[in-house]
């Protein structure tokens, strides 16, 4: 392992963390739905450097597509229910 290495996986390891650390004390819905997506293509690319291509596959796929895709229309299921209760 070359020090070029050594250095990319500290940078994605530092920036996974304060990744986690802006998401659970961030207060807007978008922005943490944002951060999550952000977190699980930075966890799968953190799966390819461990050598795990097909986990890392389904995680960008279902962790942060998918489930990015499913919470961002939640999210917007809420606000058409919260403008429609304002009514």
């Amino acid at each position: 392992m070359n020090a070029l290495s050594v250095l990319f996986d500290l940078l994605v390891t530092v920036t996974l963390i304060v990744l986690v650390a802006r998401l659970l004390f961030s207060r807007k819905l978008f922005t943490s739905i944002a951060l999550f997506v952000a977190f699980g293509l930075l966890i799968a690319l953190a799966y390819v450097r461990l050598n795990a291509e097909y986990v890392a596959l389904v995680e960008a796929a279902i962790g942060a597509g998918l489930t990015g895709a499913l919470l961002l229309g939640a999210a917007g299921q809420l606000r058409a229910d919260k403008d429609q209760d304002a009514r």
